[in-house]
């Protein structure tokens, strides 16, 4: 009894310390690639970069995207995520082009950032902390995605105002249940050893957040 209660325990510290480990990779790496991503995103301004066309965009984030799954498990991950990170970081450049030339556009993109920034932090401080596990998010995540990605297409084919609103408000709150549900994953390594998948996961999550609540806020200012 008493070596089984032993081997339990030693269990137990692998699998903590091994989580341990991987929440340090990601945030470590998050950290570097939202870095770099800012670097990208002060170039694009820099260079005076005013629009992204969207076939590009999407080639570029869902090409990169797909190398770095297949990379994820050597060295070359690492270089695929910076990659990705920094072409995301670079469309960011126009959009923030844009509301630098309003008034109280640097104070718009400044509150954004806290709020993404309190929000990221907030929600991984309750999956750390409260140690609950969110895996029950997956389904309702992907039923959102569903719905987030044709409520998207439908405004950009019809320019419906109202409706592009909602998508902001719907990827504020898919974005927030991606993050709880990726730090939960790490925490419970239900599904997620990988620390460059994890890294984003969480980096596609803070990138749809911060843009949603910029346009949130540009909404709320009338501009």
């Amino acid at each position: 009894m008493a070596y089984q209660e032993t081997q339990m325990s030693r269990q137990t510290t692998t699998q903590v310390a091994a989580t341990n480990k991987v929440l340090r990779n990601t945030y470590g790496l998050l950290a570097m690639t939202l870095l770099f991503s800012a670097m990208t995103a002060a170039a694009a301004v820099a260079m005076g970069v005013q629009q992204m066309n969207i076939l590009v965009f999407f080639i570029g984030a869902y090409g990169l995207m797909f190398l770095v799954h297949k990379t994820a498990n050597s060295a070359m991950g690492l270089l695929a995520t910076f990659a990705f990170t920094g072409f995301m970081g670079f469309t960011l450049g126009p959009i923030l082009s844009a509301y630098l030339t309003l008034a109280n556009g640097p104070q718009l993109i400044m509150t954004a950032l806290g709020m993404t920034g309190l929000t990221f932090f907030g929600l991984s401080a309750v999956a750390l902390i409260t140690r609950k596990d969110f895996s029950f998010l997956a389904n309702f995540m992907m039923a959102g995605a569903i719905v987030l990605v044709l409520a998207m297409v439908a405004a950009l084919i019809f320019n419906i105002p109202t409706l592009s609103l909602m998508v902001s408000a719907g990827f504020v709150l898919f974005s927030s249940a991606a993050i709880l549900y990726q730090t939960s994953e790490i925490v419970h390594r239900a599904g997620q050893t990988n620390y460059i998948l994890a890294t984003i996961t969480l980096y596609v999550s803070i990138y749809n957040l911060f843009v949603s609540l910029l346009s949130l806020l540009g909404v709320v200012s009338q501009d």
